[in-house]
């Protein structure tokens, strides 16, 4: 089997079957085999663990994934991928093609019939168009899983890890903490991918918590409550509490709870930490 990390290789197999690239589908395919084995070294996989990628394209990563893991499930969409990932993957016993929506896929079913009780990690290059969409689908519903292991934007990496006070932090930097614990792996150059992006990539390793960064008495409200205190990045939490909370008593009500939980109103979402929101959270849920 023919190793397509080599461009040569990767070149002979998309010209042999006529595939042409579509950029509202993100497809980038990765050829450079160091960023390669940086993935597969994260993710940490043995021959009792299973692993999820999403969106294989020709089969790059996942020829590797199959030599680490026991089980490789691989989620496609796109249907002209589909024979060109039967011929190269047709030496992979272990690797088996889902073509679907990963969007659209009940995970725990594709769990349940694949995995078979084993460990899981994610490990994927992920069309960026959806990065966000799909990791939080990932973790919000709770599968079984170690670790997420994924290629994305660089910005939307340094979202995803970035701490209080600085400006990439935001509601995704919160959503993805309070599930998991964030490491950049490594920054990958335009030139790893054919053809290149037009954007600067990492690859992030978030690891699944045994338990919620912080422990709420609700986590709606307290999702709730985050994207409401950066609905503008501008203003106040008073003001956007106000204006995006709906509280019944209004901004008697939001200034009230700020000062009980001890947050200053005139600060911006951006300097509270994790565990500020969810004091802030759980003095919400008592009024509601």
């Amino acid at each position: 089997m023919k190793r397509l990390v080599n461009p040569s290789v990767t070149r002979e197999v998309i010209d042999r079957f006529s595939f042409h690239f579509k950029k509202q589908l993100g497809q980038n395919f990765l050829i450079d085999a160091n960023i390669l084995g940086k993935i597969v070294e994260a993710a940490d996989l043995s021959k009792e663990d299973g692993a999820l990628e999403i969106g294989p394209g020709i089969g790059t990563l996942t020829q590797a994934l199959a030599e680490h893991a026991g089980v490789v499930v691989a989620v496609e969409k796109d249907d002209r991928l589909i024979p060109i990932l039967a011929e190269t993957l047709r030496e992979c016993p272990n690797v088996w093609v889902h073509h679907a929506d990963v969007l659209e896929t009940d995970l725990h079913r594709l769990f349940a019939d694949r995995f078979a009780g084993r460990k899981v990690s994610v490990v994927a290059n992920l069309p960026y168009y959806v990065t966000t969409p799909i990791v939080m689908k990932l973790l919000e519903e709770r599968l079984p899983l170690n670790s997420v292991v994924v290629m994305v934007q660089r910005e939307v990496a340094e979202r995803m890890a970035a701490s209080p006070g600085g400006k990439d932090y935001g509601a995704l930097s919160i959503a993805v903490q309070y599930f998991t614990e964030p490491q950049i792996v490594c920054r990958v150059p335009k030139t790893a991918f054919m053809p290149q992006p037009n954007v600067e990539s990492i690859v992030i390793k978030l690891k699944i918590r045994e338990q919620a960064a912080v422990a709420v008495q609700d986590e709606k409200i307290f999702f709730k409550l985050v994207r409401a205190g950066f609905a503008q990045r501008r203003k106040t939490l008073l003001n956007n509490l106000q204006y995006n909370l709906h509280l019944p008593g209004g901004k008697a009500m939001v200034l009230q709870l700020l000062e009980g939980s001890g947050v200053d109103p005139n600060r911006r979402a951006e300097t509270l930490s994790i565990e500020e929101f969810a004091r802030l959270a759980d003095g919400i849920a008592r009024f509601l």
